[in-house]
């Protein structure tokens, strides 16, 4: 990331929230600001909410770049898509055009959400 296009964003959270997801987030091996990041990116990326990473499965610790965290990130989202849509279950996405969340059914037809 590129120091000169960092811009600052300031959210509000419960205390309790933000405690909780730091020290989940230190036992993935990363801080706030990077899981922050690789949220935004992966949720850009696929159009949709992206799929939870729960840290009992959690393989990362000191010396693990963010490139190596969304590296594997992308991968178990990917699993993710992939074995819902082997099930037949929908798909959450977004329509960027439209601005409208859907659900993408197994067979391409999509589900608008507040249609």
């Amino acid at each position: 990331m590129n120091v000169q296009n960092d811009v600052r964003v300031t959210i509000r959270v419960d205390k309790d929230l933000k405690d909780r997801a730091e020290s989940l987030f230190y036992r993935l091996g990363m801080n706030m600001t990077t899981a922050l990041n690789v949220f935004l990116r992966k949720a850009v990326d696929e159009e949709a909410i992206p799929f939870v990473v729960g840290a009992k499965s959690a393989v990362f610790g000191n010396g693990y770049t963010p490139a190596d965290i969304t590296s594997v990130f992308d991968a178990a989202v990917r699993d993710g898509v992939a074995e819902k849509q082997r099930k037949g279950s929908p798909v959450a996405r977004y329509d960027a055009a439209s601005k409208r969340a859907y659900l993408e059914n197994a067979d391409g037809t999509r589900e608008y959400v507040n249609a």
